[in-house]
């Protein structure tokens, strides 16, 4: 015991030298007064403290970060330091900014709603919501590109395909979409194609919900479809229409709660040669005949109903099944099951339906992402529930419904819907016009205003027997009765409203997943087990170029889940959403003031969507001038595969332009080709900084090139995070711009979704700006909905709000300094042991750097993969793999990240840079090496039989600090040519 504490004792001097050596917190400078906040954020989300920025400048030879900005960023686009400042936008301490959002939540209004419209207010179970949607091993890793470390998320994407599937009773469902508005736009889409775009004509049912039909006509606008809007019955008697139809889009049941059987009507759309695309609720088919078993070839919806809170819009996931002979048409990702290296089953992305934006112009889709945090959510609910418990609700939710109408019946009000699942479109003629809907208001109580003596009631599973009774009051007392209805007043129903040949007889989530885990205890492990198999934000840094994976501070998510902004329906009145409306109008300020343009819309629903809807702004722009004819859009050979994506969908004809061989943008060929397109230039698409990781001096000669021949100029926002008080897209030479609020702002990744993408214009284009019909736009010039919702997946703008408003402008611009010296420190790091491909004329990269590993595959057979896999055995998650170029890593630190984190990764590059070179001199074989093999599970190392010609040390241990903290993959290396099954 003695010896023991005097060994201790002389232990401990050196324990406190490493104490007083440990890095302080990032950037802390002594309290201008004693009066100022500890808790200021920048400190906190920042990751390098100043210690360790003066140490990284020096490395890089600079005294002082100007001079490393003035290298690094060209000086004509520079902009004053005072542009964005705490002046333009104000630092609020992490309890300033919880205290400003608890003011902005009281200001909106806490009513019951039954408007209905595809929104409700869910039930999130608590254990859901705990540990999924504020779990950071949930919300923060990324898209599931690397399987072996993402099989938890995506056996969970498995369940929520499965989950639709059965429900729908179709053959495939992919594994989300962005809301159901534009999963019926990618519908309408699929039907054209499907008749190889000669068949001009869609028809949408009148029963449609009026934001789809916005979305659809925007989207048809582009693609030249002849979108017609009747009743799809007596529409399909016109054989002229007949003629040229590609796909018809019903609603099931309708907006005005109609249940109507669509059998007959499928075998007439498929005689016609046309696609049954059907918009439906998931929660409704636990009691109604699915689609899938009368003649539908897509089902779509939004399967937010599940579990996930209305969020005043979202984000939600849209549900999207087809039939077998569709599934390669299937826009999105599809999730299915390979085998692992060892044989073992696996689940990976197919390959096919990653996404279509990857055939570039020859796309019909640029989706580039889903909503995947939400789809998990959804397929959570449905495990913990079950189908007995799914039904339970669906009966509660039904049996309300019946009651209230035979309730409202007695009053002698008149119920215009027979037959309904969850609601009811109701004539109160004998009330007065609006009195009843005013009436509804004055008890906190939203309906659906279909018009003065129409309104509309959907239930949900959040209602309750006082909810039921307040409701049935409002009408009772408004039609003039006297005495209050109470519980013992109420009969319950003998029998359901459903026609009996449309009732559901088919059994649905007979899956042994979603009949096992219904205890609390159950739940909470599954929901565990599975977040134990990926790596996310939790274990290390996620270095994915062009992508920002930065830090989701818990002070930006936790007014996320408050009732007052979680419980907030989309088509709620303006009064009501006062707090709402202050948010996403000071973040619409704010971003004009980054960006240096004057209007902003939060309205795209993803940074692809946000593409889209500015081309389209472009395009109205042009139309409103007499220059419809325009509709060239010049794009670099280097762009985003989503920006030619987003031209064809926006009805523009791309033309490539070339790039030289230092990854400049070849400027003569863009002047030869604007002016050679001069009379019908539309836009030209430039990310800025370049895909390459540099900024280019040569921007704004770009941008007067374009506009110098009559065109407009999109810049892509994914690479803002470098440019943030620097300079802006307004002074590159920009009209328009989309920004990823997932990426630059801080909304978490989610595992492959949700994101925002806002876009801000010039004010020359602000008129054209997304209208939508509960928030008509002051402009008559205004495009139509580019999202179902007005504000698009409004809730998580609130993170977004709250990272800029903590920052404060220095914050915001001190933040992108760092993520440019971070990613300068690693090229300076890495550029001894790989081939850092592109800098500018003084050596320095933008806030990202591409290696390139070409050499390799000629001296060792090795190839991006094998790097990436690697990676894994050393805990990280690999950079972007083999684009923009296909033999390089594209890397990218943020500023979230310490320079110790920062070390420990080039420090893993390095080592498998050594590991590779035993591969070059023939110490270890071509096939069967540390690189080939990886990555190494527990399994593998702890198998009885090793064969390997390394050691299992250095399969899993390479570096030192593995033995402290290793993540182990759970599946080794898996096939991308192996079969997919889609469960």
């Amino acid at each position: 015991m003695a010896l023991a504490l005097r060994c201790a004792l002389r232990a401990l001097p050196s324990s406190l030298a490493v104490a007083r050596r440990s890095r302080g917190l990032a950037t802390i400078h002594p309290q201008t007064s004693l009066f100022s906040p500890l808790d200021t954020f920048s400190e906190r989300h920042i990751g390098p403290d100043d210690n360790e920025a003066s140490a990284m400048l020096s490395k890089l030879g600079y005294k002082s970060m100007d001079a490393f900005i003035e290298a690094t960023v060209p000086p004509k686009i520079r902009i004053a330091a005072n542009t964005i400042d705490n002046n333009s936008i104000p630092a609020l301490s992490e309890t300033e900014l919880h205290a400003r959002a608890k003011e902005l939540a009281s200001q909106n209004k806490h009513f019951k709603s039954y408007i209905g419209m595809g929104y409700h207010t869910a039930v999130v179970p608590p254990v859901i919501l705990r540990n999924v949607m504020e779990n950071p091993a949930w919300y923060t890793p990324y898209t599931p590109y690397q399987p072996e470390i993402a099989q938890g998320r995506l056996e969970s994407l498995v369940n929520y395909q499965t989950m639709v599937m059965s429900l729908t009773s179709m053959d495939i469902a992919n594994a989300s979409l962005l809301d159901e508005a534009t999963a019926a736009a990618e519908g309408m889409v699929m039907a054209f194609v499907a008749a190889n775009q000669k068949k001009r004509t869609f028809l949408v049912d009148s029963g449609v919900l009026p934001q789809t039909l916005s979305v659809l006509q925007l989207r048809a606008k582009g693609f030249g479809i002849n979108l017609v809007v009747r009743d799809a019955v007596a529409a399909l008697e016109d054989e002229k229409l007949r003629a040229d139809l590609c796909g018809v889009l019903v609603q099931y049941p309708d907006i005005n709660g109609s249940i109507k059987d669509y059998g007959y009507l499928a075998d007439s759309i498929h005689a016609a040669g046309g696609l049954v695309i059907v918009a439906t609720d998931l929660l409704s088919l636990a009691l109604l005949k699915p689609p899938g078993e009368w003649g539908a070839d897509v089902v779509l919806g939004n399967s937010a109903r599940f579990g996930v809170p209305a969020g005043y819009g979202g984000p939600h996931a849209a549900f999207f099944a087809v039939t077998d002979k569709l599934k390669r048409k299937m826009p999105g990702r599809l999730i299915g099951r390979s085998r692992d290296a060892t044989g073992q089953p696996a689940y990976r992305l197919s390959l096919q339906t990653r996404e279509q934006h990857i055939r570039r112009e020859k796309a019909t889709s640029n989706i580039c992402t889903a909503q995947a945090l939400l789809a998990n959510m959804a397929a959570m609910y449905a495990i913990y529930h079950g189908a007995a418990g799914i039904r339970r609700i669906a009966l509660k939710v039904h049996g309300y419904t019946q009651v209230f109408k035979s309730a409202v019946e007695s009053f002698g009000y008149q119920v215009d819907n027979a037959s309904f699942f969850d609601t009811l479109t109701i004539d109160t003629s004998l009330a007065g016009p609006n009195t009843v809907y005013n009436a509804a208001l004055a008890a906190n109580i939203n309906l659906r205003q279909v018009d003065e003596t129409r309104v509309g009631i959907t239930f949900d599973e959040s209602a309750n027997p006082n909810d039921l009774l307040n409701l049935i009051n409002v009408f009772g007392s408004s039609a003039g009765s006297i005495s209050k209805v109470t519980l013992a007043d109420l009969q319950q129903p003998e029998k359901t409203a459903i026609p009996s040949a449309l009732k559901r007889t088919s059994e649905y989530l007979p899956h042994p997943v979603f009949n096992k885990h219904h205890s609390e205890t159950e739940m909470l492990r599954y929901i565990n087990h599975l977040a134990s198999k990926d790596i996310s934000l939790v274990h290390s840094m996620i270095p994915l170029g062009s992508c920002t994976m930065k830090l989701n501070s818990t002070s930006s998510m936790i007014p996320l889940t408050w009732p007052e902004f979680s419980n907030v329906h989309p088509f709620a009145p303006r009064d009501q959403v006062v707090g709402y409306d202050t948010v996403i109008r000071e973040l619409e300020q704010d971003l004009c003031k980054i960006t240096g343009f004057h209007a902003a819309t939060l309205q795209p629903n993803s940074g692809a969507a946000g593409e889209y809807a500015g081309l389209c702004v472009i395009r109205a722009y042009h139309e409103s001038r007499g220059e419809a004819h325009r509709n060239i859009c010049l794009i670099p050979l280097s762009a985003h595969g989503t920006n030619p994506a987003s031209a064809v969908m926006a009805g523009l004809k791309v033309v490539p332009v070339k790039v030289h061989a230092d990854g400049n943008l070849d400027l003569a060929d863009l002047k030869s080709k604007a002016e050679l397109h001069k009379d019908n230039l539309a836009a030209f698409m430039i990310t800025y900084p370049s895909t390459f990781g540099v900024f280019e001096a040569g921007v704004q000669d770009a941008c007067k090139i374009i506009h110098d021949n009559g065109g407009q100029v999109y810049l892509d926002g994914a690479n803002l995070n470098a440019q943030i008080g620097v300079t802006n897209p307004a002074t590159c030479g920009g009209d328009v711009c989309h920004l990823n609020l997932h990426k630059t702002f801080a909304i978490p990744h989610g595992g492959g979704g949700p994101g925002v993408g806002p876009i801000c214009v010039a004010e020359h284009l602000a008129p054209f700006l997304p209208s939508h019909h509960v928030r008509p736009a002051e402009s008559s010039l205004a495009i139509d909905a580019t999202a179902a919702a007005p504000f698009g997946s409004a809730s998580i703008a609130l993170i977004s709000w709250a990272y800029v408003k903590m920052l404060g402008g220095k914050g915001l611009g001190d933040s992108s300094k760092i993520a440019l010296l971070n990613a300068n420190y690693m090229a300076s790091r890495l550029s001894d042991h790989y081939n850092v491909r592109f800098t500018n004329e003084n050596g320095r990269v933008a806030h990202e750097l591409l290696i390139d590993l070409a050499e390799f595959t000629k001296s060792a057979g090795l190839k991006v993969t094998d790097f990436a896999k690697r990676l894994q055995d050393y805990g990280f998650h690999p950079p972007t793999c083999s684009w923009p170029i296909s033999t390089c890593m594209l890397i990218e630190p943020t500023e979230s990240e310490t320079l110790e984190e920062l070390d420990r990764f080039c420090d893993a590059m390095i080592q498998i840079r050594k590991e590779a070179e035993d591969v070059v001199t023939g110490k270890q074989p071509r096939e069967n090496n540390v690189l080939t093999n990886a990555p190494h599970t527990m399994g593998v190392i702890t198998a009885d039989e090793w064969n390997r010609p390394y050691s299992r040390e250095t399969a899993v241990h390479p570096l030192p600090w593995l033995k402290e903290k290793k993540f182990w993959p759970t599946v080794s290396r898996i096939d991308d040519v192996e079969e997919l099954t889609s469960a």
